[in-house]
């Protein structure tokens, strides 16, 4: 692992005993339950590490995206969903501080940095697929505020989380093209309603589902930031924090399974030989090339992060490449342990098998994989993203 900074050796060290102590006796139950991973996000907000992208002077860590690379990476090493659902929470909390009102810094930040507030995404739409960035969701105003009405997907931490970063179409009436925007919703705001719960192939305890908004009432302090800001949340904080979480959380799903190979091929052995089964040449070899894979993400994923700390001019480049990078690793390397171990990961809902299929949605989020491949190209040629 690369070097930690020391300003984040208390927090990497509460990470990790949190990971190894409660997120891995429930990661199996929680995968096979689709239960979402509450002692595991409890534990993090007892600890206050629900605040590490809150701003120090509400009382939160302001640990950027370096510390939620590595704080998701050692959760996701022993639950993805668990590492998702932290990750979204600290993505949001990020949002929310960037162009914070005092009022929302009181209401909302301060509580985070307490450990007692969650909050998280609700971007997505039904048909907006990688394009997120153009929700449909109407805003209308009142007298006293914002009315809300649309469907949102994939909301992670769905009914657990108190408050939702949510996109909506530009204001009925009086928006112009483009002028999209960002409002805060409470959990407990009347008008929410809540779908089917998530049942996925993969990532099951994240609670991921759907959230229908039937004219919700929000005050006009909800609104975040100026009318017409939502482009700039999202290419300037949502997509960098989002796509550092995820290449956090795939980092730590490739670092598991590289783990689970490693053991099997290195402590079985054969039966009628006595001879170590990582002494096959071949099986040696595709250890070793499950390694570079992942030495080489991990490099990547910290020089992107670090770079988006300290706005670097080719930030934007490192941190599109990451997630797909992160994603295909994980598919590779979770799919290599598959092979490597045999018949004892292919059984049911094997911790390999788990992985294995935690990875597989990597490629799935949006923005998918070939999109973020398609934006890296473009800044190579200097070209818009859009």
């Amino acid at each position: 692992m690369n070097e930690i900074p020391e300003t984040l050796a208390a927090s990497v060290a509460i990470a990790r005993d949190i990971a190894q102590n409660v997120t891995a006796r429930h990661a199996e139950s929680d995968d096979r339950d689709a239960r979402w991973p509450a002692e595991t996000m409890r534990a993090l907000q007892d600890a206050k590490l629900t605040g590490l992208t809150a701003p120090r002077d509400v009382g939160g860590h302001d640990a950027g995206m370096l510390g939620l690379v590595v704080i998701s990476e050692i959760l996701s090493r022993e639950s993805a969903s668990a590492g998702l659902c932290f990750a979204m929470h600290c993505v949001g909390t990020a949002v929310i501080a960037a162009k914070a009102t005092p009022l929302q810094r009181d209401r909302y930040l301060a509580p985070i940095a307490r450990g007692e507030h969650i909050t998280t995404l609700a971007l997505s739409e039904p048909g907006s697929g990688a394009f997120f960035f153009y929700p449909a969701a109407s805003l209308t105003r009142t007298p006293h505020g914002f009315t809300l009405d649309g469907t949102k997907s994939f909301v992670t931490n769905g009914s657990h989380a108190d408050s939702f970063v949510v996109s909506t179409a530009p204001l009925a009436g009086e928006g112009e093209e483009g002028q999209f925007n960002c409002v805060l919703v409470d959990r407990a705001s009347e008008g929410i309603e809540w779908m089917d719960a998530w049942q996925g192939f993969g990532m099951r305890s994240n609670d991921s589902r759907s959230l229908r908004l039937h004219g919700v009432q929000l005050p006009g302090d909800n609104l975040l930031g100026a009318v017409g800001d939502q482009l700039w949340y999202i290419f300037e904080v949502v997509a960098p924090y989002f796509l550092m979480a995820m290449a956090g959380t795939y980092l730590g799903v490739a670092q598991a399974a590289f783990d689970e190979a490693r053991e099997h091929v290195g402590t079985r052995r054969y039966a009628h030989s006595g001879e170590l089964l990582g002494a096959a040449p071949v099986v040696a070899h595709r250890l070793g090339e499950m390694w570079a894979q992942l030495a080489s993400v991990r490099q990547l994923t910290y020089a992107a992060a670090e770079r988006g700390d300290t706005n670097a001019p080719d930030a934007l480049t490192y941190i599109l490449a990451c997630k797909a990078a992160a994603g295909e690793a994980a598919v590779n390397i979770a799919n290599e342990a598959m092979t490597l171990c045999g018949g004892s990961a292919y059984r049911d809902n094997s911790r390999v098998a788990r992985l294995l299929r935690d990875a597989r949605a990597s490629h799935v989020m949006a923005p998918t994989t070939d999109v973020l491949k398609t934006w890296v190209g473009r800044t190579m040629l200097n070209l818009p993203l859009l």
